[in-house]
């Protein structure tokens, strides 16, 4: 048996990830787009929930999202009345984002809409394999940041 890796669509693990992912996204989106949120929009909404108001800056870095297109999200949310904007205390040419009470009422219903969504994508799954998967993945999400970080040096 060769140890070479099958770079068949289907047996190479990069374009299943790919296609999970892209296959979670749908379903996310169809979930909870009738609370009035898109599935990209969810690291913002965990980020500021969580760790409270931050920079556009510190939203795109830690959600590893390009400033512009995070500019583009901020102000689809603003407008949309989820998130609001107040001048920075510590930089008067920034302004720190965090929830509206709106957006954080619904952060509940969001949850429950996706969790119900990722209880039927696992169904079949033993507790112990979904355990394994997120192992694997938190390994290879690790590694895939490293190789970013190194090509960004080289850069």
């Amino acid at each position: 048996m060769s140890s070479a890796m099958d770079w068949s669509l289907f047996g190479n693990p990069a374009p299943l990830i790919n296609m999970a992912s892209r296959s979670f996204a749908r379903l996310g989106d169809r979930q909870i787009k009738p609370l009035g949120f898109a599935i990209g929009q969810m690291p913002v909404l965990y980020m500021l929930r969580d760790g409270g108001a931050m920079s556009q800056k510190q939203l795109a870095t830690l959600a590893k999202i390009e400033q512009p297109s995070m500019a583009q999200m901020l102000s689809r949310m603003e407008r949309d009345g989820l998130i609001q904007r107040q001048p920075d205390p510590q930089d008067g040419r920034s302004s720190l984002v965090s929830l509206t009470r709106r957006a954080l009422s619904k952060v509940p219903k969001v949850r429950e809409a996706l969790d119900s969504g990722n209880k039927d994508a696992f169904s079949g799954f033993s507790k112990h394999e979904i355990e394994q998967l997120v192992d694997l993945l938190k390994r290879l999400n690790t590694n895939l940041d490293r190789l970013v970080a190194e090509e960004n040096a080289a850069d």
